[in-house]
């Protein structure tokens, strides 16, 4: 969801690539060029449909789409096909608090609690600390994914239940001594929005950025979206493991309480004025300005250190010297240039944006699959319009699809002789995690057939059989497509169940799936 996940961080990280060799750009009507860049790329990786926006000095911004937009059906993506762009949203979020730091109604280093008396963190020490900025830059202690089981997979968790939950979740790292990924403290900074501006999240950015922008196909949640023009969405269900396979249908798993981390629904045409917007440092096509410089230096400054390596080898040519995180943008080299970019991953879409302001170059590319390549057809599209030599992408994706599916297939955990310590109905029963809520483990079936059920109830897809996996562990047998299965181990202790501990099976799983951050205690 958030989702840069672990089937697509690969692609961001140098580790592969995806495309064919780019060619040089030129002062040509170069529409056939990048036509030869996207269209080859999606047939060698299986991507039914995909829309690309660029702008670039000197020539008209260019958009297209390309192939269909479901599978099985003969819709095709068109410029106003909506794709949900997920974590892009965030940099939205950041500059609509931008537009209230400027009327002085909130500070970047202010504490939230300033906003907001009841937040409170795990640590009692740290809820003072906590400012504005820190909740948008992924630097407050929270782990990779920690607390995403309340937003991803559809749950019933609203953005209130997300405030009260943090003080639950243990910090994984040392208060601004590190950088994960985190999804939960955007839907903080999205409270902060509400209760300054007095309006709902998805008022107040939809009057002060969407509508000024013109863009006209954009919506702020998912319970806001009307256009049929919407793409589908794909995945590789196995088998082994998610992310590899055939290439097939998925439903979507959006609700509209994460819409502060993920929740823009747009198309390429209507981007085109947001990448404008940001390449002109807050002033937009139109002249007028909508922020200010100083806000949007202030944006792309970077606040954190996401990791650091030796930079560019013939072998991987984007790999950065140094990737840090500004307020909602992620900040680094790129072949000697400074990249300002965001990727953004739902259930079976993945989209990118990039911008090299230096030389006044944006690219958009959105997908229709949430395989991770989507980032690697970024960067060849900006080695095209920056004119550096040709690299072959498409050879580079192909050898790290395969290393990183031979290793997961590898990785995954076996299972393990012993099986249950005690009858199966020692199991049942109701088990609470206190930023969570309930998970509820029944018996089915009589004799040989007997099984223990799983039900995450505050997830309607996290239901299903359970299958003996180990001594007192179990390995959840989700319907196809309803989520990532989990590896439970039952905490035994005198002949009684006294919990449980959980973790993703798949290596691939995305990092959303924090069953491994629950600490489920009988009741």
């Amino acid at each position: 969801m958030t989702r840069f996940n672990r089937r697509s961080f690969f692609a961001l990280t140098g580790g592969a690539a995806a495309l064919a060799t780019t060619p040089a750009w030129s002062q040509e009507d170069d529409s056939a060029r990048i036509d030869a860049i996207v269209e080859p790329f999606l047939a060698k990786f299986g991507v039914p449909g995909a829309a690309v926006a660029i702008i670039r000095p000197g020539k008209p911004d260019y958009v297209k789409g390309y192939g269909i937009r479901t599978l099985g059906k003969p819709e095709k993506v068109d410029v106003h096909t909506q794709f949900g762009v997920a974590s892009n949203t965030k940099a939205f979020t950041t500059a609509a608090l931008a537009l209230l730091v400027e009327e002085k109604k909130i500070g970047w280093d202010e504490p939230v609690v300033t906003y907001i008396p009841e937040f409170k963190m795990y640590d009692a020490r740290l809820t003072p600390l906590v400012t504005v900025r820190d909740l948008v830059s992924h630097r407050a202690g929270l782990g990779l994914g920690q607390g995403d089981l309340m937003l991803f997979p559809a749950s019933d968790h609203s953005r209130a239940d997300q405030l009260k939950g943090v003080q639950f979740l243990k910090p994984a790292y040392g208060f601004r001594s590190g950088f994960a990924y985190n999804n939960v403290m955007f839907t903080i900074a999205g409270i902060v929005i509400e209760r300054v501006s007095g309006q709902s999240y998805e008022a107040f950015v939809t009057q002060r950025l969407l509508k000024p922008l013109g863009m006209k196909d954009a919506v702020i949640g998912w319970p806001n979206v009307k256009s049929t023009n919407m793409v589908g969405r794909h995945a590789r269900l196995g088998p082994p493991l998610r992310g590899i396979g055939k290439v097939s249908v998925v439903l979507p798993e959006e609700t509209s309480g994460f819409a502060p981390a993920a929740g823009l629904v747009t198309s390429v045409t209507d981007i085109l004025p947001w990448l404008h917007t940001q390449l002109n440092k807050g002033k937009m096509p139109n002249g007028e300005r909508l922020w200010s410089e100083a806000s949007a230096n202030e944006m792309w400054r970077p606040a954190n250190i996401a990791g650091s390596g030796a930079g560019p080898t013939p072998e991987t040519p984007s790999a950065a010297m140094f990737r840090t995180y500004g307020l909602g943008w992620f900040v680094q080299d790129y072949r000697g240039l400074r990249l300002v970019s965001h990727s953004g991953g739902l259930v079976g879409q993945v989209t990118q944006h990039a911008l090299l302001p230096e030389k006044g170059i944006a690219v958009a590319v959105y997908t229709n699959t949430e395989d991770g390549i989507s980032g690697t057809l970024r960067n060849a599209l900006l080695d095209y319009l920056i004119g550096k030599p040709g690299f072959d992408w498409m050879t580079s994706a192909e050898n790290g699809l395969k290393k990183r599916d031979e290793k997961a297939i590898a990785d995954t955990p076996k299972v393990e002789a012993g099986g249950p310590s005690l009858p199966l109905a020692a199991y049942a029963g109701t088990y609470r995690d206190p930023w969570y809520g309930d998970v509820a483990i029944s018996v089915m079936g009589k004799g040989k057939t007997a099984h223990l059920m799983i039900d995450f109830t505050r997830t309607e897809r996290l239901k299903g059989a359970m299958q003996v996996f180990g001594p007192d562990t179990f390995l959840t047998r989700f319907p196809k497509d309803w989520g990532e299965d989990a590896v439970v181990t039952f905490e035994v202790k005198d002949g009684k169940v006294l919990g449980f501990k959980a973790k993703a099976w798949s290596p691939l799983a995305d990092f959303s799936f924090d069953y491994q951050d629950l600490d489920m205690k009988k009741v």
